[in-house]
């Protein structure tokens, strides 16, 4: 017999075995500790605890709670029935209605779903920027605002041609946000400040600036005494993507070339190495010849332009005219959008997306099936308490600890060391 098919001693095959358990719980444990995988699980797990609320705000589910001992095939089909509904129309409403009866309106949903995730992207990635430089930017809201009034201002003050109108309301916007950033960043690079204490206070400052200017006639410019501005002109609209019909602007064009600038800003370029060495270890930074005050007001005053850059794709691509409530909740949903993306450029497009999604999917939802829309904002909510305890989520899924090799990892070590010395 020759020595390839020659049976395996027992020893050689619990080895293999041994090896084999080995590199699954490696493998395991490389899922456990991938960040991606547990942002998917922190979704998964939020849209469980949202079909429980779901079942909750249900009359029906509740009335074969009064029986279920009785009939509980009742209560577990109602239920079925009711989140499979609710989450039906969700998707309908935010990627496909596959019962639309055009092609047209069918695809509408995901057309929405890109339009609610523009703004959500652009501050999210400038919120990212101060979360991968060691700064907790809270001012997103704040520089939305800025960005959204000096955008629409400038869009229906200013006289231009098409094209360059557009374009002057928009890099108006980025300054308004650069602006708003700069504030807080030049604060905490020159006395310290606490950025979190300063933008939080200046989201504020944006709120009451803006309720106040929409109070004077030579900025609203509309003769009426509402607290809304006239409308923008045409030439300085984003123009559409899909022709009639649709709300998809030029702003997710926008979002996608923002994208990939923050990836070459923190991947490839000096400026973005500082950033990320300052968020590292400022003190090594600074050791290394790394102007610390220098990088520090950079962050903030990009994220700000960022954001502020949101805030005039929002006036000159949907909503046409400054309003009191211009930036609603979108600075405070872009922190979650870049928690949730980790505050990498793909992830928090990603995540833009996806609360893009829950954004025009909640509104078909509660429509269809009368489930709230707070709903969402709960599923929301969960995401971002997940993503902020990975461990949390690890142990709802039983992963391995990232930071600890498995006991079976450790026993094939322990035993090759022993064949080793022996």
């Amino acid at each position: 017999m020759s020595q390839e098919h020659a049976p395996k001693k027992p020893e050689q095959g619990g080895a293999a075995l041994a090896d084999a358990e080995s590199k699954l719980a490696r493998a395991l444990r490389e899922m456990g500790q991938s960040s991606a995988v547990v942002s998917l699980l922190a979704v998964v797990i939020a849209l469980a605890v949202g079909a429980l609320l779901i079942l909750a705000a249900d009359p029906s589910v509740r009335s074969t709670m009064g029986y279920f001992f009785a009939q509980p095939g009742d209560f577990f089909l109602t239920s079925w029935t009711t989140v499979s509904e609710a989450y039906t129309a969700l998707f309908r409403g935010a990627v496909f209605d596959w019962t639309a009866p055009e092609l047209s309106r069918a695809v509408r949903p995901l057309t929405e779903t890109m339009t609610n995730a523009v703004p959500l992207i652009l501050c999210g990635l400038g919120i990212a920027i101060g979360f991968r430089s060691g700064m907790l930017n809270i001012g997103g809201q704040g520089q939305i605002i800025l960005g959204a009034t000096f955008a629409g201002f400038l869009g229906y003050t200013v006289s231009m041609p098409v094209g360059v109108h557009m374009l002057f309301a928009l890099f108006g916007g980025l300054l308004g946000g650069a602006i708003w950033g700069g504030i807080a960043g030049v604060l905490k690079a020159r006395t310290g400040a606490n950025e979190v204490i300063v933008t939080i206070m200046l989201n504020y400052i944006a709120l009451y600036l803006l309720a106040w200017l929409l109070q004077q006639q030579w900025f609203v410019q509309t003769g009426s005494n509402q607290p809304r501005s006239t409308g923008v002109d045409e030439s300085a609209r984003l123009f559409g993507l899909l022709g009639d019909g649709f709300r998809l602007h030029a702003g997710f064009l926008l979002a996608i070339l923002a994208t990939v600038f923050v990836w070459w800003l923190l991947e490839r370029s000096t400026l973005g190495f500082e950033m990320r060495a300052i968020g590292e270890n400022p003190d090594a930074a600074r050791t290394a010849g790394i102007s610390v005050p220098k990088a520090t007001a950079m962050v903030l005053i990009i994220g700000g332009g960022l954001a502020g850059l949101a805030g005039a794709a929002h006036v000159l691509g949907t909503q046409y005219s400054l309003t009191g409530g211009v930036a609603g909740s979108l600075g405070f949903d872009a922190i979650t959008v870049a928690l949730l993306g980790r505050s990498k450029p793909l992830g928090t497009f990603l995540a833009g997306l996806l609360f893009g999604g829950l954004q025009a999917g909640g509104v078909l939802m509660q429509a269809s099936t009368g489930t709230p829309i707070d709903i969402i904002l709960v599923v929301q909510s969960v995401i971002v308490l997940l993503i902020a305890a990975p461990p949390l989520v690890r142990a709802i899924f039983f992963l391995p600890d990232p930071q600890r090799p498995g006991k079976k990892i450790r026993r094939a070590g322990a035993k090759r060391s022993q064949e080793v010395s022996a």
